[in-house]
C-alpha cells in the first residue's frame, strides 16, 4: 500500500478492526493518527515521491510487575506489555543498507555484509540494529536492505523498556520482511537480547524483551534461559479496582552504570563461591548453612542481594499463581513485600550522591497516597527512574494530585495492559 492509500484508508476507517485488534477501542482515533504521522514522517524523510510499497510496525513498552532484579540470575520475572509502543513506517530498499530514523534522534545506518562488532557503535542504536541482521543472518534467513522512520510513545527512561521496544520492533521487521513470519514471539526476544548484550554492551536480562515481544502479562521462568518458559496471565487491573501508574521520579540517570552492573557482579560472586555461574543454581539452603562465611568473604550487601534474589523469584512465581487464581489481595500484599525487599536488600532504590533519596522519597510518598490497600514499588533497574503505584480507582484522582504536588507536573502516567505484542499492523 502506498502512502496515500494508506492515508485514506487511515481517514475512511477502513483500518479500525486492526488497530482495534491491537490497541482496543480505547483511543482509536489517536491511534490512527499516530500511524498518520509515522507515514507522514517516512514520506518526508524517505519516499517524498510516495510511490513506494510501505508496511506499518509497532513494539510496545513494559512494565516490571514481579521479579525485580531476579532475570539475570534465571529467575522467575513478571511482566506486561503496556500500551505506549513504537511505530515504524518501512518500506524495503534496493541497496544493502539498513536505514532507521527515529523521530528526534540521529538515525541508525548499517551496511549488511559486516556482522562484526564495532566499538563505535558501543551503546548507540546502530549496535543494535547490527547485532539483530547478523543474528538471523546466522539463523539462515538473508537480510536485505530496508529503510523505516519511527515514532514512540514509550517515555524514555521511564523503566518502561523503549530500548527493548526498539529491539523487538526491527526483529519483527526483519521477520516480516524477510523470514517469512518464521521467527516466534520467544526467539525474536532472544535475538534482541543477544544484540544488547554482545553489539550494544550492555548486560541485560531476557525479561524486557519478552515482555515487549510476546504482550500480555506473562510470567517467565528463566531456569533455562536458552528455552525460558513463558506462560500468559489474563489480568484486568482496572476490573480488580486498581489503576496502574507509573512514577517518574525525575532523578538523574548519569555515571550509574556502576551501580546497576554492581548487581549482577555482586549476585554472581556468592554463586560462584558455589561453583555456579548464577544464583538459581545454588540451593537455598546451602547457602543460608554458609551464610556467616560469606558474610566474611565478600561483605553484607553481595549476600543480602542474594537473600533477595531467592525471596523474589519465589514471589514472583506466587505473584504469578495469585493472579491467575484471581487473588488480587495476595498479589498486591507480593508486591509490597518485593519493595520492601529491593529497598532493605537488594538496596538499589537510593545512590550516596546529592539527591539520590528521591527515588525512595517518591515510593515513599505513593505508598501513603495509595493507602493501605494500595501498593508501590521500585520498578526496573532501580537508582533512579520509576517507581510503580497500584492505586484503588477511588483514591487516583487524590494520588494523582497529590504527587504531582511534590514532585512535579506528570510525573504520574497512568498505564494499560496491552496484549499484543510485536506486530506488523499495515
Amino acid at each position: 500500500m502506498r502512502a496515500n492509500e494508506l492515508l485514506e484508508a487511515l481517514r475512511r476507517g477502513e483500518c479500525d478492526e486492526r488497530l482495534r485488534a491491537v490497541y482496543g477501542a480505547r483511543g482509536l482515533a489517536a491511534v490512527s493518527s499516530r500511524v498518520a504521522s509515522v507515514t507522514e514522517g517516512f514520506c518526508r524523510l524517505l519516499d517524498p515521491s510516495r510511490e513506494r510499497e510501505l508496511a506499518v510496525f509497532s513494539a510496545p513498552g513494559r512494565t516490571e510487575l514481579g521479579g525485580n532484579h531476579t532475570d539475570h540470575q534465571n529467575g522467575w520475572a513478571l511482566a506486561a506489555s503496556v500500551d505506549m509502543d513504537t511505530l515504524a513506517c518501512v518500506a524495503r530498499s534496493d541497496q544493502p543498507v539498513i536505514r532507521i530514523y527515529s523521530k528526534g534522534h540521529d538515525p541508525a545506518v548499517v551496511t549488511l555484509g559486516d556482522a562484526g562488532i564495532r566499538l563505535d557503535e558501543r551503546s548507540r542504536s546502530a549496535a543494535l540494529v547490527r547485532g539483530i541482521a547478523a543474528r538471523v543472518e546466522a539463523l539462515g534467513f538473508p537480510v536485505g536492505g530496508f529503510d523505516a522512520y519511527t515514532e514512540t510513545s514509550v517515555l524514555r527512561g521511564s523503566g518502561l523498556s523503549s530500548s527493548a521496544a526498539f529491539e523487538v520492533l526491527t526483529g519483527q521487521i526483519v521477520n516480516c520482511l524477510f523470514c517469512g513470519g518464521a521467527l516466534d514471539a520467544v526467539t525474536l526476544a532472544k535475538i534482541g537480547q543477544y544484540a544488547e548484550n554482545v553489539y550494544y554492551g550492555k548486560p541485560c536480562g531476557l525479561l524486557d524483551q519478552l515482555a515487549c515481544s510476546v504482550g500480555g502479562v506473562i510470567a517467565v521462568d528463566l531456569a533455562d534461559p536458552g528455552e525460558p518458559a513463558v506462560h500468559r496471565c489474563a489480568v484486568d487491573f482496572e476490573r480488580a479496582g486498581y489503576a496502574l501508574v507509573i512514577l517518574d521520579s525525575g532523578a538523574n540517570h548519569s555515571e550509574l552504570d556502576d551501580a546497576f552492573a554492581a548487581i549482577p557482579r555482586e549476585m554472581g560472586e556468592v554463586a560462584r563461591r558455589f561453583g555456579a555461574e548464577t544464583l538459581r543454581a545454588v540451593d537455598e539452603a546451602a547457602f543460608l548453612r554458609r551464610r556467616e562465611e560469606l558474610l566474611a568473604a565478600l561483605g553484607e550487601r553481595p549476600v543480602l542481594r542474594a537473600e533477595h534474589f531467592f525471596a523474589e523469584t519465589r514471589r514472583a512465581e506466587e505473584q504469578y499463581r495469585a493472579l491467575e487464581a484471581g487473588d488480587f489481595p495476595r498479589f498486591l500484599a507480593l508486591v509490597r513485600a518485593s519493595g520492601e525487599s529491593s529497598e532493605t536488600k537488594l538496596q538499589n532504590v537510593a545512590v550516596d550522591r546529592p539527591g539520590g533519596d528521591r527515588l525512595l522519597r517518591v515510593i515513599r510518598a505513593a505508598r501513603s497516597l495509595a493507602g493501605p490497600e494500595g501498593a508501590a514499588r521500585v520498578h526496573g533497574g532501580g537508582f533512579a527512574g520509576t517507581a510503580q503505584a497500584y492505586v484503588p480507582l477511588a483514591r487516583l484522582d487524590a494520588f494523582v494530585s497529590g504527587m504531582e504536588a511534590e514532585f512535579g507536573a506528570r510525573c504520574c502516567h497512568l498505564v494499560h495492559i496491552r496484549d499484543a505484542g510485536g506486530v506488523r499492523l499495515i
